[in-house]
């Protein structure tokens, strides 16, 4: 069952951290990136989170559940960001955050 839930959580960190990637670089181009500039951060932070957590769990890391705890609040951060604006990729972004919140809430409860 553990191995499972890696496996997912892992596949969710890297979706989510694709999605972060494909979001900010999009963001980058709307026409006006000041108004996306939160929405970028929050994007880079949640790719780098993401693929730590990632890293972590298939190293089977002393510390895996706890960073997969922080990146639930992160994902739930940038979702939340991502939510607020009307662009797919952001629609799109936001969704992949709260599948990854919802996994690595998952996995740091085990």
């Amino acid at each position: 069952m553990a191995r499972d839930l890696d496996t997912e959580c892992i596949d969710a960190c890297h979706a989510c951290a694709d999605a972060c990637d494909r979001c900010a670089t999009a963001c980058l181009q709307e026409a006006d990136v000041k108004a996306m500039a939160h929405c970028i951060e929050l994007d880079l932070e949640c790719a780098a989170i993401c693929r730590l957590a990632a890293f972590s769990m298939a190293r089977q890391g002393e510390f895996a559940k706890r960073i997969c705890a922080l990146c639930a609040l992160v994902c739930d951060a940038c979702g939340e960001e991502c939510a607020r604006h009307d662009h797919t990729h952001c629609q799109d972004c936001a969704a992949a955050c709260r599948a990854c919140a919802e996994a690595c809430r998952r996995m740091a409860s085990v």
